[in-house]
């Protein structure tokens, strides 16, 4: 695939940070726990004018 030569180059550098990034990322939202959306629940306020 690729050898040491091509990770120090810049374009390998950015490589590597692309991945550590999207590792990082996948690692901090599969431990979030997302709550349902507003607008999924239906909670209706009815207001009385008089």
């Amino acid at each position: 695939m690729y050898d040491r030569r091509f990770f120090q180059t810049k374009l390998g550098q950015a490589a590597m940070a692309s991945i550590a990034a999207m590792c990082a990322f996948v690692a901090l939202t599969t431990q979030m726990q997302v709550d349902p959306a507003f607008a999924a629940s239906p909670t209706i306020e009815a207001v009385e004018l008089a």
